[in-house]
This record gives C-alpha cells, structure tokens and sequence, in this order.
C-alpha cells in the first residue's frame, strides 16, 4: 500500500541521498517537527509507480511480544515430570494437578494461570519451543536483552528485525525490490511503546513507535498556533516547479505530507470498534490496535508489543500472586488477539513470536521467589505454526552453575521466522548461519 500521492518526483532528494546530506540538514532541523524527524525515514516507498514492494510477500505479518524482566519459564511451562523441580522449589512450584494438562503424557504442563494459551494450544495455535537461549548467558537485564535483540552474544549492532527491513525492503535479500536507483522503498515496523526496541533499528529504515495513537499526530499547533500555517504549507503544497528547484524544500514537503497521511491512516485504524472484546489490561490494549491496523490493511509488516513486571525476585508460589497475573494477562490477550484476527480472517496471515531475556535459577531463593537464571521456553501463536512442543526439557541435574544449559540457540528460531515465514536469507540478517528451526507446519 502506497502511502504516497506523487509517486514521480524523480527531481526530489532520495531517502538515502538525504542521509548522506544530514549535516545540511542538521542546520534546518529546529524548524522541522520532531515528529517528522522521528517518524517520516520509515514510512512506506514502494518502486515508482507501484504500490506494493515487488519481490516481497506482504501478506505476512511477524508480531513480536517481549515479556519484559525474565520470565520464570520453569513456572510458566512446568516440568510436572521432573522430581527435581519440586525437591529445589519447595514451596513455589505449581502442583501437577493445578496444571493445564498438554496431553499425549507430555512431561511439561501449563501455569493454571494461562487458561487462554492452553485453549490456543488445544485449537493448534501455539508451540512451545524449550530451553532457549545463547552461549555464555549474561544475567543483566539490559546486556541479555541487547542480545536478544540484535542476535548477537555481543549485543551491539543494529536490531535482527531493523536489518531484515533494511536487506528485504531495500533489495539487498532474495526478493528483486525494483526500485528506482538510490531509492529504497521503506516498509516500516510499528512499536507500540514510548521508543523503538532496539531490535527494530536498522540502518536504513526506522520503526515508528507510539504508546497511544492520539499521540502519533501534529501537535506544533498546541505549542503555538503560529505553526499552524507554516506547517499546513509543508504538506498541503505537494511537488512544484519553486520546489523541485529546490530538491531539499521538496523533501521535505514530500516526508511532511507522508508522515501526515502516516498518521491519519494509523489513527483512523485505531479508531474501529474490534470485533471481539479484548481484556483492559496493558498488553490487552495494544494488541487490539495491533489487530486493528492490520484489519485495516496498513502494509506493516512487522509489530513490537511489550509487558513488563516479570522481574519476580519474592513471593512466587502464590497461584493467584503477581506472576500469575501476568501470565493471566499474557494468556488472556494472547487468547482475544487470535480471536479478533479469525473474525476478520486474517489469523492466516499474523505469526506471534513471544520471548523474554533470560529465564530464572532453577532453584527459590530465601525470598519464596526466583533470581535471574539463563533458559526459559519461547511461544509461537497462529494457524501455521507446529502444534505442540519443539525440544525436550532443559536437564533439572545437569546446570551450569545453578542454571539450566540451553538447548536450542534462539536465533535458530529467528532463522525459522526469517527464512520460512517472511522468505528472507538469515545469513544475510543473522550475519553467521544457524540452522533454521522447523517451527512451521
């Protein structure tokens, strides 16, 4: 979906000629609104002329849902098999008869708490992959989530999903993009959050990232009103002759006017009733615009959406406690996304990715809760992934240092997601080659 009027201003600066110009334009950017500065380099530009990107399958959406401070996966996915989770967690580990029961003797089971992925889980929806991680763990909040973020042990660089935009929609993948020289068409990721996750920066194309789409608009008139005018100049007055004589006026009209209609589509998708209730929680609340613009047909395609809390250090066992809020609140929205996507019939289309940074210690601490550990299970939601389980337990003896030892590299999941799901080379993103994991059907 094109978001451009005047796809032939062949006269105008590139994208990427203006980035290399950014000196010249750090001299003007007090006068250009910080939402356009923030916003407008990662809006759509298919080739011109057209009004999709050539070489690229749209139809896919990846929405990705961080559990934001290390989930305990043991008491999320929970080894009701394994004597040795019960010997180290004496007082917190869930009973196997409080558990949701994942069928065919499966020595894992589901927190009672997360009645919405069991039922998810029972129509085929989700996998769960187990003991994912990395080698050498790193315990920090912040360092174990720049990894995952980047896919890199290192945790620097630009973000997995910021450079599978740059290498596919700017035609550097295995799609052909057909766009103009020096002209890469932008298919921008949407952050519902303050800020963009670092694994949505690229190089090229920037996320756009807003906490409520009421914010994602002009707002220089509310600071004075004598902005008003200059600014319905910047996007009302499209390509002219003055402009195209000056190529940089002329960008900047163009990013000006895209970002406005940016907005307004964004806005206006928001808007629509969803055609299922969705709980009024945090997590709730934004997957429901999340579903909305894809009803709406934005040409998005990838969503970031986060919850935080999960950073539980005390008071864990409880099974109406703070962790099984969560994972309630998790399950819960998780259940009402797929449902709202069925009835617009576009769950076909949406593959959900959920992780967290790290797991927890195998064992309590004195606390009755659990400190930051290493492996913990990721989730897969939609009707093309692998039902059931992906990997076998983590070994409840065998740890490093008191942690589990991971089985499965969580980029070999990125690698899946990539390769199988949007049709991108993972080498190219990933930049070292981990075997994809089979996590579709």
């Amino acid at each position: 979906m094109s978001l451009h009027n005047d796809p032939s201003g062949v006269n105008a600066y590139t994208r990427r000629l203006f980035l290399g110009k950014s000196l010249a334009f750090a001299s003007a950017s007090a006068c250009v609104p910080s939402f356009i500065q923030s916003s407008a380099l990662g809006l759509p530009m298919p080739a011109l002329g057209l009004s999709s990107i050539p070489g690229v399958d749209e139809g896919r959406i990846l929405v990705i849902v961080q559990l934001g401070g290390g989930n305990d996966g043991l008491n999320t996915v929970v080894p009701v098999g394994h004597d040795d989770y019960y010997r180290v967690r004496p007082t917190i580990g869930i009973a196997k008869q409080n558990t949701l029961d994942l069928g065919k003797g499966r020595d894992v089971a589901l927190h009672p708490a997360l009645e919405g992925i069991k039922s998810l889980y029972d129509e085929g929806l989700c996998t769960l992959v187990q003991g994912t991680g990395y080698p050498n763990p790193n315990r920090s909040h912040f360092q174990s989530m720049d990894i995952w973020h980047t896919a890199d042990t290192s945790g620097t660089g630009a973000g997995w999903i910021g450079r599978y935009l740059d290498s596919e929609c700017c035609g550097f993948g295995k799609g052909e993009s057909g766009q103009a020289e020096g002209e890469p068409p932008s298919q921008p990721a949407i952050a519902i959050g303050r800020t963009a996750p670092l694994a949505m920066e690229g190089g090229k194309i920037k996320p756009v990232a807003f906490e409520s789409a009421d914010l994602f608009r002009w707002t220089g008139s509310e600071i004075h009103g004598s902005l008003e005018k200059p600014y319905e100049e910047l996007t009302m007055r499209g390509s002219s002759e003055e402009s195209a004589e000056h190529p940089m006026a002329d960008f900047l009209m163009k990013t000006a006017l895209d970002a406005q209609v940016s907005s307004d589509l964004i806005r206006k998708a928001v808007s629509q009733r969803p055609m299922t209730e969705f709980p009024g929680t945090d997590l709730g609340r934004q997957l429901q615009m999340v579903s909305s613009m894809i009803r709406a047909g934005l040409g998005t395609r990838v969503y970031y959406v986060s919850m935080g809390g999960f950073d539980t250090h005390a008071g864990q066992g409880n099974v109406n406690g703070s962790h099984a809020n969560l994972l309630r609140q998790f399950g819960d929205a998780l259940r009402a996304f797929y449902t709202d996507l069925k009835r617009q019939e576009n769950d076909g289309r949406v593959l959900t990715m959920c992780f967290s940074e790290f797991g927890r210690r195998v064992g309590q601490n004195a606390s009755g809760g659990t400190d930051h550990g290493t492996a913990a299970p990721m989730f897969l939601f939609g009707p093309m992934v692998k039902r059931g389980v992906i990997g076998d337990h983590p070994s409840l003896r065998d740890l490093d240092n008191g942690d589990l030892k991971y089985k499965i590299d969580f980029r070999t999941v990125y690698a899946g997601i990539l390769e199988d799901w949007l049709s991108a080379d993972s080498k190219e993103i990933l930049r070292a080659r981990y075997r994809p994991l089979s996590v579709l059907a």
